[in-house]
Parts: C-alpha cells; sequence; structure tokens
C-alpha cells in the first residue's frame, strides 16, 4: 500500500526524523488557516500518489496565507497524473542549499534491503550517472549499525553537522521500515539547510500482507480500482487487474503465475491476475467468479491444483454462479487434484468441460478469446 506525503511525513516525525512544519488539509480556507500558523513562506503540494507532481503544476509556493488559500484553490481543481486532487499538505518553505537523495527497499534478486543514496538528489534522480549513486546491501539479522551509516555519509561527501544529522536520519529510516512493515522508505530530497538535513518529501510504500498489524496507519486504496476494491473487500488479498480480455482464477501465486505465463505465450491477454488461495470453499469462490465477471472479459479461465482448494467446492460453485446469476462468456477449466472426478462430473451436468493438461486449457481459453476477432 502507498502512503501519501503527509502520511510518510507522520511516520518520519514519530521516528524522529526532521520533517517541516506543517498539515495535511482538504480546502482552501484550510490551507490559508496553517499557513497563517505557520507564519513564513509556505509550499502547497497536491496529495495524490504520483511523482512528477511539481511539473505537473501540482505544488506552488506562496508567501502569505492569502496566497496559500489561492494556490489551495487553483490545485485542489486540478487533475494531476491523472488523479483527481482532494488533499493538500500545507507546509513551511526550507531554505534549500542542496539535495540527497536516499531510499532503503528490498531487493528481490538478493532477498535482503538494499540502501541507495546520492548526493545528487531531487527530481532527475533516475538520470544520474551510476558513479553517483552508492548501493549497499544489509544483513537483516545486523541491521543499519551506525558505522556504517557513517560511512554512507563519507562517501557521499558528507562531514560534520551534516554527515551526524544523516548518519541519524538513515538509520531511523531503516528503523521505520523495520518496525513499520515497509517495502520502501525513500526521501528525495533530503534537503541540506544550513547544518540541518530535513525530509522534504517522503515516499512509504506498506507490504499489504502485514496492513493486519499496522492498523495505526490510514488504509489507501486511491492506486486501485473498482474491481480491486471489490476483490479485497471480498477477502481476496491477491488480485490486480491487468487489462487483457481473459480472465484468470488460480489458487496459489506460482500456478496463477504460470497461469498468466501460459496464456500468454499462446498470445492471449489476461485480463486479471487472480491468487484465490487455499480452501477459500463455494462460497468466497462462487464471489470470485463474479469479480471476474466484473471484468466483462470474453473467456474465464479457472486453474485449479486441487489440494486444500477442492476440486468438487469449485466446481459447486461455478455451477451455483451459471445456474443462478448466468455466465455470458465461456469458462475453460484446468482442474486436477483432491475430488477431481467429483468436480469434472459437476462440471458437465451444467456444460462446463474440464481439462487436465495446462497447456491445452490455455490454447483453447486464448482460442475463444480470439474467436469473435476472426469472424
Amino acid at each position: 500500500m502507498k502512503c501519501f506525503e503527509y502520511m510518510g511525513k507522520e511516520l518520519f516525525a514519530q521516528f524522529g526524523i526532521p520533517v517541516p512544519s506543517g498539515r495535511m488539509v482538504t480546502t482552501a480556507e484550510e490551507a490559508e488557516k496553517v499557513a497563517a500558523e505557520i507564519g513564513r513562506p509556505v509550499v502547497v503540494k497536491s496529495q495524490v500518489l504520483s511523482g512528477k507532481r511539481g511539473k505537473a503544476g501540482g505544488i506552488k509556493f506562496a508567501d502569505t496565507p492569502e496566497e496559500a488559500k489561492d494556490a489551495a484553490a487553483e490545485i485542489l481543481s486540478m487533475t494531476v497524473q491523472g488523479h483527481a486532487v482532494n488533499r493538500l499538505l500545507v507546509e513551511e518553505k526550507l531554505k534549500i542549499e542542496s539535495e540527497i537523495y536516499v531510499a532503503i527497499t528490498i531487493d528481490g534478486a538478493s532477498q535482503a534491503p538494499v540502501l541507495i543514496t546520492s548526493a545528487k538528489g531531487g527530481m532527475d534522480i533516475e538520470e544520474q550517472a551510476e558513479e553517483d549513486i552508492v548501493k549497499v546491501h544489509l544483513d537483516v539479522f545486523l541491521g543499519l549499525q551506525p558505522y556504517m551509516a557513517k560511512d554512507l555519509a563519507r562517501r557521499i561527501g558528507l562531514k560534520g553537522a551534516l554527515a551526524k544529522g544523516y548518519s541519524d536520519v538513515v538509520q531511523k529510516m531503516y528503523r521505520c521500515m523495520i518496525e513499520k512493515d515497509a517495502e520502501l522508505v525513500e526521501i528525495n530530497p533530503l534537503v541540506v539547510s544550513g547544518d540541518q538535513v530535513i525530509a522534504a518529501d517522503a515516499k512509504v510504500t506498506i507490504d499489504d500482507s502485514a496492513l493486519y498489524r499496522q492498523k495505526d496507519i490510514e488504509y489507501v486504496d486511491e492506486d486501485m480500482t473498482e474491481i480491486e476494491k471489490m476483490a479485497r473487500d471480498a477477502g481476496i488479498g491477491s488480485y490486480v487487474q491487468l487489462g487483457g480480455d481473459i480472465a484468470v482464477m488460480a489458487n496459489g501465486a506460482g500456478i496463477t503465475m504460470g497461469t498468466l505465463d501460459m496464456v500468454q505465450l499462446f498470445g492471449g491477454e489476461p485480463a486479471n491476475f487472480m491468487d484465490a488461495g487455499g480452501g477459500t470453499g463455494v462460497e468466497g469462490t462462487a464471489r470470485a467468479i463474479e469479480i471476474l465477471l466484473a471484468q466483462k472479459p470474453k473467456v474465464i479461465f479457472i486453474n485449479i491444483f486441487g489440494g486444500i482448494t477442492r476440486c468438487d467446492d469449485v466446481a459447486k460453485a461455478l455451477a451455483y454462479v451459471k445456474e443462478n446469476k448466468g455466465i455470458p462468456v465461456p469458462v475453460v477449466v484446468r482442474m486436477v487434484g483432491t475430488n477431481e472426478e467429483e468436480g469434472v462430473k459437476i462440471l458437465q451436468e451444467v456444460g462446463i468441460d474440464a481439462y487436465r493438461n495446462m497447456k491445452e486449457a490455455a490454447q483453447k481459453a486464448v482460442e475463444l478469446s480470439k474467436a469473435g476477432e476472426a469472424q
């Protein structure tokens, strides 16, 4: 789950990372009030889940509360990078002498946290030369020790109070990542202002699977489609809309990825990733099928390797939806495993054939999806 900037800064403040004075608002009048409380020039920032807000006009500066009100009204009427602006962050304008980039994320290849930092931070960090960027993999058992943080400061050319402040920030970022189950903690830029370093921006992404134990963090679903929200509300934890025309359901992340790959191998376009999980049962499977239908696909492809999830339960769910609510598109089922024979029989009774071979089933799903195009 991606957090808004103001949420990231609230988390940073909890861990003692310096952030500008400010507050989230939802109206121009609130922006004027916060600017008056700060009593200095402010920056008014759109709170949307995308980058490049400044280039899109979603960040404006104001010297007075009245200017802050006008800036807020303008930004609230905008769409930034395809996102309607409903919230703003009004905070003090910093005196910026230089900008540092620092982020901690998970490197999937090495299966370890990696800290990435550069003395050349700012909007175009992606364009910096490789030699200007420092990357250090972290041992999860050792963590980020003070001597490591000091070495990072030295490697990007910081000395004295700035080196101390930077070292303190990166250690607190690592604590934030571990304690809040974050997949990404990023500050760009970490502003050098006098002898201080201050987080002028905040990007934090929380592991969706750990949200149940991060109850103090506001839930954000603005980067989800309506169907993804339906899947979440139905208790389907692993669902991503992809945009193709073959709706896919399988039971397990690995088999789901394999199903998507097989569909694409034969020239098809998956509409989604849906891992229905194990032991879903008839009712849960029926809800999953209804979510697949909400995408208005050309074909539904269900790939079940029966273990905890029983083949007859999946078949009963399909039969229930078809007989009571209707399934207006072809359904291709590959089904092997627990109670396979019972499941196949149930499907045959409602006119659905079941395959045992995944390759044959994928080919059939793609063939059906393209049948209309050939006419």
